[in-house]
């Protein structure tokens, strides 16, 4: 079993994104058999070329694409070299999982809550230094050039980055590079900088593009918070494959396509603009830069990524103000009056989607947890590099959902496979054990080996090692990862949507369908609870540790 482990997670993250990519080529040409069209040609790329405001979606793509990850990355860097070997530092490492956690269905809309004319951030400065009675005419959420919905982009992507920052840093033995340019004279910022963040960025450059595929094709954030005349091309070619009309679905290929392209474009300019400051950011290293300006580093560093975690927990508590709040009349801080109206109306509604959260989160985590874990065991005992591994596992996250999930979702019914909870369950799995592996490969792979080696010298087989030594041992990484994929389960809007034809209900499916209606109180409480359930998985990861081995406080662990 061990040893089919790895072949089987290649195979469920590869075949299924080369079939849904495959499926949607002959469709983009015009040829579609089921509905008579069996003359291919380039008709359908005449047709969506032709589409009003094409060109602006695609712009719109390209432009979150590249921006997202440029902002999201400067700013774990700056935050990184400003609180290394400091307190900040550990209080990040607590943090940042549960922030992780936070879906960005549910991180979109409290930013949506927080920013808009009439949201809390506007409340807080009015009327005493804004003069403003009333909500401003101001184009704040749904901008055409999508600022608030990149906005949205950043706050969730940081967390994630500065996720994988950590669980490499201990690779690059930071703080030895940092103690030798002390010596040198250079101040704790540019030491870091100069020494840590070369080698960082290498192993950093996969999540930056599976950044750059979520930025560039996300669906849910770009409902709530992006531009809607025109929207963004994931949005409209979700909207094509929702048409009654199936002459449109060659139409949704061809988008899907451009839009698989679109991404390829934006990973391509990340490539060039790398390349091109590269020798810049050399030649400013060589310059031998040791203390002008390092306050100034240090403080933009520290406040700009406090700031922008200190709004994603804001927006979390805008929340929670909302889904019991009655009257709030602007400009009034708090409202007049709470009320529990708000879940007395969803609460007839609620169970499907909840019974539905929670079984997709917790069958997917149990699978990929245990093939997880049966891959680095087996990776451990024949010592197999782990990086024939690594681009399998980042395949499903570098290729744009909407491009092979739509093929992937006609391949399924020309197999006659009806649309239910294994289908969707089986693809809730190809985005969940790419967060397991990322989560659990390191703390698997740097435990300390002697504890195996004096297990096998007392007679123990490899097996009765596995379950009695390393499990215990790993607990708390264990209980992690199992947090992590619970939260991606719960964060899937578009593997929920298109597999599931629309008859599988979620809380994050069904919070998305809400946010074109004009009714704050049902949408408050669906992004709740779409929050509450990874906020609890992340308690139970912290708790269950500490329970079980409450008189071993060294296995414990941590969350990161």
């Amino acid at each position: 079993m061990l040893r089919a482990a790895p072949a089987l997670m290649v195979i469920l993250l590869v075949i299924p994104v080369l079939l849904g990519l495959a499926a949607v080529v002959l469709p983009a040409f015009g040829y579609l058999p089921v509905l008579g069209l069996t003359d291919p040609g380039l008709s359908v790329w005449r047709e969506l070329l032709e589409v009003p405001g094409i060109g602006h979606s695609v712009a719109l793509s390209l432009a979150a694409g590249v921006i997202t990850p440029m902002l999201a990355l400067l700013l774990v860097m700056l935050f990184l070299a400003a609180v290394s070997g400091t307190r900040w530092a550990r209080i990040m490492r607590q943090l940042v999982a549960p922030l992780l956690a936070v879906p960005h269905a549910a991180a979109a809309f409290g930013l949506a809550f927080l920013i808009a004319p009439s949201g809390l951030a506007l409340r807080l400065l009015s009327p005493e230094l804004s003069g403003w009675q009333r909500p401003p005419d101001l184009l704040i959420l749904n901008d055409p050039l999508g600022l608030s919905m990149m906005a949205g982009l950043v706050l969730k992507e940081i967390p994630f980055l500065l996720l994988m920052a950590l669980a490499v840093l201990p690779q690059l033995q930071a703080d030895q590079r940092v103690a030798m340019a002390r010596t040198l004279g250079y101040r704790p910022v540019y030491a870091w900088l100069w020494t840590v963040a070369p080698a960082l960025y290498p192993l950093l450059r996969l999540p930056l593009f599976a950044v750059i595929a979520f930025a560039s094709a996300t669906v849910d954030v770009a409902l709530i918070l992006g531009p809607s005349l025109p929207p963004p091309l994931s949005v409209r070619i979700v909207g094509w494959f929702a048409d009654s009309d199936l002459t449109t679905r060659m139409l949704a290929s061809a988008a899907a396509l451009l839009q698989l392209t679109v991404t390829l474009s934006a990973i391509a300019i990340w490539l060039i603009a790398e390349r091109l400051l590269k020798p810049l950011l050399r030649q400013l290293s060589l310059r031998g830069i040791r203390r002008r300006g390092q306050a100034t580093v240090n403080f933009i560093g520290r406040s700009t990524l406090l700031v922008t975690l200190g709004t994603l927990m804001l927006s979390l508590l805008v929340l929670c103000l909302q889904a019991f709040a009655g009257l709030w009349r602007f400009p009034d801080n708090l409202p007049t009056a709470w009320t529990i109206q708000h879940w007395q109306s969803v609460g007839s509604v609620l169970n499907t989607p909840l019974g539905n959260t929670l079984l997709l989160g917790l069958t997917s985590v149990l699978f990929t947890v245990a093939l997880v874990l049966a891959a680095l065991e087996y990776e451990s005992r024949r010592g197999l590099a782990p990086q024939r591994l690594l681009w399998a596992i980042y395949i499903p996250l570098l290729v744009p959902q909407v491009a092979f999930l739509y093929g992937l979702t006609l391949m399924l019914e020309q197999l006659r496979w009806q649309p239910g909870l294994l289908v969707v369950g089986f693809a809730h799995c190809l985005f969940v054990l790419p967060y397991v592996y990322l989560t659990l490969a390191d703390p698997y792979r740097r435990l300390d080996p002697r504890w195996q080696q004096l297990a096998a010298t007392l007679g123990a087989s490899p097996m009765r090692v596995w379950w009695r030594i390393k499990l215990p041992l790993l607990l708390a990484p264990i209980a992690t990862a199992c947090a992590v994929g619970f939260a991606v389960s719960i964060g899937q809007y578009l593997a929920t949507l298109l597999t599931g034809a629309g008859r599988v209900s979620t809380l994050t499916t069904e919070a998305v369908a809400l946010a074109s209606g004009g009714t704050r109180g049902p949408i408050v409480v669906w992004a709740l609870m779409q929050t509450l359930l990874p906020m609890l998985g992340f308690a139970l990861a912290l708790a269950l540790p500490r329970i079980i081995w409450r008189h071993r406080k060294a296995m414990r662990g941590s969350l990161t």
